[in-house]
């Protein structure tokens, strides 16, 4: 089993948080950076995988400080040795997909080929409305909820995708779609050193076709990620792309569905994978020395941070199965599953027991920095490392 790391990240404690406006206060980022350092390369020497981080704007309520992930990436792959970088990742309807190819592809040579590119469609209104807004007509789109807005939020993901996996594969491109043309239409360009040493121009002096360089160092591109999915399309449109689909915490049997959708659909696309292949769970992963001490760190971090920030978008939705009424117990997410909190022993049984019930290969886990202390953060970090995995099999 690969595991990587998810950071939102967030800034101060959660006494914090609750005094307000904890998003201003630059020491409080300052300290966020230094130890997201220490957790960073005390993951790079256990073997960890990856780091991602999430794209989201102007949350000066202290959650999901990580308005450049590419940048959070670069300073991380600066102050380690091995493990790779990534987001979950840009927003791709408030972005522009050649500058998005870039930064990319730019992170992938400055990492020495760490890079992992993560693309998301986003949800949260305050943000994604303002900074799409010159991608005229795209908002935000609700969680779960199909819609004009979602159809608009979900075609613009969809045409800057096919335009950074272009710009990647081509040495010169040009794209005409519902929202970009590439170039822009009569583009004048009539310098000599474009006509002795580049290309592109036509015989008048027009752009036809551009460069997007540098190209990633990795061939032909860096691994590509879609979180948090949990809609069959999605799953399809992932697996059809060869994108690794990371899901949510679900009720096991839609789970399970999306699992065998993911391997059909790859296989209608003439991809044969083995059982799990493709696909990714996140998961709250806190391990400490008792269970105690691991469900309070959660219960005063994570689950804070879900109840406020999470539940009013709805992403509770799909934790329990179709037909109950009433929210899931913690006791019923842990005993099934859905979190992997607790001693070593006890988050060895809940992850065989993930493992048993799905065929899971990759898992992406949630690090509550700062609303869980840094020194507890380091703490799971070696317990799950050096403890859990070996015990359950994963070396």
């Amino acid at each position: 089993m690969q595991v990587s790391l998810f950071y939102l990240p967030s800034i101060g404690s959660r006494d914090e948080i609750e005094r307000g406006m904890a998003g201003l206060r630059g020491d409080l980022y300052q300290r966020m950076l230094g130890e997201l350092k220490e957790q960073a390369q005390l993951a790079d020497d256990l073997g960890y995988d990856s780091i991602s981080f999430t794209e989201h704007h102007f949350h000066i309520e202290g959650f999901e400080i990580s308005n450049n992930p590419v940048l959070l990436d670069l300073f991380v792959a600066l102050h380690t040795k091995r493990i790779r970088v990534g987001q979950l990742g840009i927003v791709l309807p408030a972005q522009n997909p050649l500058r998005v190819a870039e930064d990319i592809a730019m992170l992938d040579h400055m990492s020495g080929g760490r890079a992992n590119a993560g693309f998301a469609r986003g949800y949260q209104r305050r943000w994604v409305d303002v900074m799409a807004q010159q991608m005229h007509g795209i908002h935000g789109a609700t969680p779960y909820q199909h819609d004009r807005i979602d159809q608009a939020n979900r075609q613009a993901f969809e045409e800057h995708f096919r335009i950074i996996k272009q710009a990647w594969a081509e040495d010169l491109m040009e794209f005409h779609g519902a929202y970009w043309q590439i170039p822009a239409e009569g583009t004048p360009w009539t310098l000599d050193a474009t006509r002795l040493w580049g290309s592109g121009v036509d015989a008048g002096g027009i752009v036809r076709r551009i460069g997007v360089v540098p190209k990633p160092l990795q061939k032909p591109h860096p691994p590509i990620f879609q979180p948090f999915a949990s809609s069959e399309n999605t799953i399809r449109w992932c697996a059809r792309e060869g994108v690794t689909a990371i899901l949510p915490p679900m009720y096991l049997a839609m789970q399970n569905r999306l699992y065998e959708i993911y391997r059909e659909e790859a296989a209608a696309a003439g991809r044969t994978l083995a059982p799990g292949e493709g696909l990714g769970v996140l998961r709250d992963v806190i391990v400490a020395d008792t269970d105690a001490e691991a469900v309070e760190l959660w219960a005063r971090g994570a689950a804070f941070c879900g109840a406020a920030w999470f539940a009013p978008f709805g992403f509770s939705s799909v934790l329990a199965e179709p037909g109950r009424a009433e929210p899931l117990t913690q006791e019923e997410m842990l005993e099934n599953g859905l979190l992997l909190v607790g001693s070593p022993d006890t988050v060895r049984r809940q992850l065989e027991r993930l493992e048993r019930e799905t065929p899971v290969r990759w898992l992406f886990a949630w690090t509550y920095n700062g609303l869980v202390p840094h020194g507890k953060i380091l703490r799971s970090l070696e317990l799950f490392a050096t403890q859990v995995l070996p015990r359950a099999g994963h070396v």
